[in-house]
């Protein structure tokens, strides 16, 4: 009997670029993300199935580069994963070494460099399936392109911006 897994030929979480060395634009990039995981980190302090990343490359396919997002959220993988050799943590958010689970949502903070957060970004995202996209732009640096606060559901492949603030995310 022929035992063929595919996955062995895919590029590991060690073999991947875990960084773009991509300097944050300003203290809010980081800041937001970081208040974000801790404040998930207390209130889902028994939890073991989520993972927030924070300037992190996830990568979706081994034949593109990876995104990026300023912090993203996935629900249904291990909080901490071991590496080879025992290493803790991830590098990278790999799709194919989390069993397929597509990140739930993604934020980007906008800085003054624009960096397509209201449109390409915004089309990526959905094309991956994040159910939610997150913009803050918090100084206005893109006024004529959205709201300063965003967020928007994934429904039939189309981000649909979400009413009210808060905003409720029952998943």
């Amino acid at each position: 009997m022929l035992n063929y897994d595919p996955l062995q030929y895919l590029p590991t979480s060690e073999e991947l670029p875990s960084s773009d060395e991509t300097p944050v634009d300003n203290e809010l990039q980081d800041t937001i993300p970081h208040l974000l995981k801790s404040i998930l980190a207390i209130i889902w302090s028994e939890r073991r199935d989520w993972f927030f990343g924070i300037d992190m490359g996830y990568y979706y396919n081994p034949k593109q580069s990876a995104i990026v997002p300023d912090g993203f959220l996935s629900l249904g993988v291990q909080r901490w994963k071991t590496r080879p050799k025992g290493r803790q943590g991830r590098l990278s958010y790999v799709l194919w070494e989390e069993n397929g689970v597509v990140p739930i949502l993604a934020i980007e903070i906008v800085s003054q460099t624009y960096n397509g957060e209201y449109d390409q970004k915004k089309l990526d995202y959905a094309d991956l399936g994040f159910l939610y996209y997150i913009i803050y732009d918090s100084d206005n640096y893109q006024p004529h392109k959205g709201d300063s606060f965003e967020v928007d559901r994934l429904v039939d492949g189309v981000y649909v911006r979400q009413p009210g603030n808060p905003v409720w995310m029952p998943e």
